[in-house]
């Protein structure tokens, strides 16, 4: 019976450190397309910032903007 914990232990194991190392060769790919963006004259800043904005659910997003808003006029900022 341990032998068999001990098998799907190391199956569980050896299949994360692939997921890993995918993962590692998708934000390489992702670093990539930045990259290219910023060589074409893009601002990769504003693009990672575009990307986190659409992942949100707009109203987080409403929320966030407003909130920000907030303290942008308690600052005097813009």
């Amino acid at each position: 019976m341990a032998d068999a914990a001990d098998d799907r232990l190391r199956l569980l194991i050896e299949r994360i450190e692939r997921l890993e190392e995918e993962k590692k060769g998708i934000g390489d790919d992702i670093k990539d397309v930045y990259s290219e963006a910023k060589s074409a004259g893009y601002d990769a800043k504003i693009m990672r910032q575009i990307v986190r904005l659409r992942k949100m659910k707009p109203d987080d997003r409403r929320e966030m903007e407003m909130v920000l808003d907030t303290y942008k006029a308690a600052l005097g900022i813009g």
